[in-house]
């Protein structure tokens, strides 16, 4: 067996009640990936809605104007990169 002392074996890290696990390994473990999964899922909601906006630009042009967007604010929106926010058109047109 190893004895070589670890950072868990620390007198001043005392386990959570009932776990073998200290404060810091318990919140990674639950909070270590909402922020990735979070980021992600503004992409992939992004890339959703550009998505629907070139289709709905070359089904139904007409639509367009209905959602209150011009021509122009729907090929930028359409041109950016999933990574980039979106620009807040609908409130600028209203």
């Amino acid at each position: 067996m190893n004895d070589t002392p670890t950072l868990w074996s620390a007198p001043h890290q005392a386990a959570w009640p009932g776990t073998l696990e200290g404060p810091a390994e318990t919140s990674r473990r639950h909070f270590g990936l909402a922020a990735p999964r979070s980021m992600i899922a503004t992409w992939r909601e992004r890339i959703r809605v550009r998505r629907a906006l070139r289709q709905m630009s070359k089904a139904n042009p007409h639509l367009i104007d209905d959602i209150g967007l011009t021509r122009q604010q729907v090929e930028a929106e359409i041109a950016k990169p999933f990574w980039q926010e979106q620009d807040e058109c609908r409130e600028d047109a209203g």
